[in-house]
């Protein structure tokens, strides 16, 4: 009897365990431009290189899908690294340098709005240490106005003042 109590702390007590691990794991699409299976290999490796541990880019759709543990990276830190290897996702523009330097079989269609990155878009955040994230000194961003942020919870702060 003494051995059938234990035993059924033990089960209870991995079962807790694997459903606070599985709370933390998030899987997410969204899309990334590109053209090429060059590309799905760069842009795979950046997202796993941001903490997906698992990222599959769709070649037809134009999306990939990762799954990360939200306790270690988010979505915005891999559409960043996406970005910094050359490929648009719907928080970041790619820098022109970065696009520039994509083999030309990789070089896709840009939008010629010549706006910059949304940091209002779902799960990005443009307030980091008093200036936005995703400003990169050319175009004011989207939820700027008058140099302040307008993004909800923001309170007007500063971070999109140009510098």
């Amino acid at each position: 009897m003494k051995t059938l109590k234990i035993f059924s702390v033990i089960l209870i007590s991995c079962c807790l365990t694997a459903t606070s691990f599985a709370q933390k794991a998030k899987t997410e699409t969204f899309k990334v431009s590109g053209e090429c299976g060059m590309c799905k290999k760069k842009i795979e490796k950046a997202a796993k290189t941001a903490g997906a541990t698992y990222a599959v880019w769709d070649i037809n759709k134009k999306e990939i899908t990762v799954k990360y543990n939200s306790t270690s990276t988010n979505t915005a830190k891999i559409q960043e690294a996406i970005a910094n290897t050359g490929y648009d996702t719907p928080g970041y523009k790619a820098n022109d340098k970065a696009y520039n330097d994509l083999d030309d079989c990789c070089k896709y269609e840009r939008e010629a709005t010549g706006k910059t990155t949304d940091c209002c878009a779902p799960g990005m955040d443009c307030c980091k240490d008093g200036k936005c994230t995703k400003h990169d000194g050319a175009v004011k961003m989207d939820c700027c106005k008058d140099d302040k942020c307008t993004k909800e919870g923001h309170s007007g702060k500063d971070c999109c003042k140009k510098s």
